[in-house]
C-alpha cells in the first residue's frame, strides 16, 4: 500500500514544481526533496522562493532544491522559462501546480486573458506545449492540478466571455479546462507512442487553517483561525501538507496509469489517502477537449508538437 509518509528514494529524479514557494506547491516540494529528488521550484518571486527553499533545507539539510523564474500570467515569461528548462537536465516529473484562486472582480493577465483561466490553464498549457519535445524525449510524467470544483463547470461556447462575471465560476471553469487538457494530452501522448505520460491530481479540500506552519512560507492564513473552527473543519477538510499527497503520488508513482485522476479516498474526495478516483464524465469529453486545445493554441501561439 502506498504510504505518503514513507516515499521511495528519489535520488536522480529531477522534478519541476510550478508555484512551489507556497501552499500545496511548497509541501509537494518539501516531500519530494525529503525523499532525495532534485526539485526545481518555479515561482514569480525569487525572494519568496528563497525563503521556501530555506524552509525545506532547514527541515532536510542537504535537500537539493533550486529556483526557476516563471510568471504563468505572462506568456513572455513562460516562453523564457521553457527555453531555460529545456536547456537543462531532463525532467522526470513536471507538477503543474501553480494557480490563482477566486476574484471578486474580473482581472486579466499581462496578455489580456481572464486571470484565473489565463494563469491556471493557458499559462500551463503554453509551458507544456513549448517543453513538449523535451518532455517526450525524457519520458516525463506531467501532472495537472485539478479540483473537485470541476463538477459544477462546463466548457460552453461562451465560457471565455460570460454575461456576468463570477470569480468562483471562473475558477471552476479554469480547473475543468486544466483537467480536460490533461486527460486529452494523455490520449495524444499514448496515440503517438510518446513515453511521456499525463495525469491529473487534486488535493481534496485542503485549507490553510489546518496546515502546519513553515518559517517564511505562506502555508496558512495570516491570522490563525479560532480553535472551534479548525475543529469543525477538520472533520471534512485537511491541511495543505496532506493535500499535497495526491499530487506527489501522481508525480512519482508510475503505477498510476497515464490518463488517471488521483485524489483523496475519503468521503466526497475531500480528505484521505491518495488513490485513483473518478472524474465527472464531462471532464473527459474529447470533442470539448479538442476544441479547448485548438483555442489554447490560437490564444497562446503554442502548438502541441508530438
Amino acid at each position: 500500500m502506498w504510504n505518503p509518509l514513507d516515499l521511495p528514494p528519489l535520488a536522480g529524479e529531477r522534478i519541476l514544481v510550478t508555484g512551489g514557494n507556497a501552499g500545496l506547491g511548497y509541501f509537494a516540494c518539501e516531500q519530494l526533496a525529503a525523499a532525495g529528488a532534485s526539485v526545481v521550484m518555479a515561482s514569480r518571486s525569487a525572494d519568496k522562493a528563497e525563503r521556501a527553499m530555506d524552509a525545506i533545507r532547514g527541515r532536510h539539510p542537504g535537500a537539493e532544491v533550486s529556483f526557476q523564474s516563471l510568471d504563468l500570467a505572462d506568456l513572455a515569461s513562460v516562453r523564457a522559462a521553457a527555453a531555460t528548462i529545456a536547456d537543462g537536465a531532463p525532467l522526470s516529473g513536471l507538477l503543474a501546480n501553480a494557480g490563482v484562486v477566486g476574484s471578486r472582480r474580473r482581472r486579466t493577465t499581462a496578455d489580456g486573458f481572464e486571470l484565473q483561466f489565463g494563469t491556471n490553464h493557458l499559462g500551463h498549457y503554453a509551458l507544456i506545449a513549448w517543453l513538449l519535445p523535451s518532455l517526450s524525449a525524457a519520458g516525463t510524467r506531467i501532472v495537472h492540478l485539478g479540483s473537485i470544483s470541476h463538477r459544477w463547470a462546463r466548457l460552453t461556447p461562451s465560457f471565455l466571455d460570460p454575461s456576468r462575471y463570477s470569480g468562483a465560476r471562473a475558477y471552476a471553469t479554469s480547473k475543468l479546462a486544466v483537467m480536460a487538457f490533461g486527460f486529452e494530452l494523455a490520449r495524444r501522448l499514448e496515440a503517438t507512442g510518446s513515453p511521456a505520460t499525463s495525469v491529473v491530481a487534486h488535493p481534496g479540500l485542503a485549507l490553510g487553517m489546518l496546515t502546519p506552519d513553515r518559517p517564511g512560507v505562506a502555508a496558512g492564513p495570516s491570522v490563525p483561525a479560532p480553535r472551534w473552527r479548525r475543529r469543525i473543519m477538520g472533520q471534512v477538510a485537511q491541511g495543505k501538507d496532506d493535500g499535497a499527497w495526491p499530487l506527489v503520488r501522481a508525480t512519482i508513482d508510475r503505477t498510476i496509469p497515464n490518463g488517471a485522476y488521483c485524489g483523496p479516498d475519503g468521503w466526497f474526495q475531500l480528505t484521505g489517502r491518495p488513490v485513483v478516483v473518478p472524474a465527472k464524465r464531462h471532464a473527459r469529453e474529447r470533442n470539448a477537449a479538442s476544441r479547448l486545445i485548438d483555442l489554447s493554441a490560437r490564444l497562446t501561439g503554442a502548438d502541441l508538437r508530438f
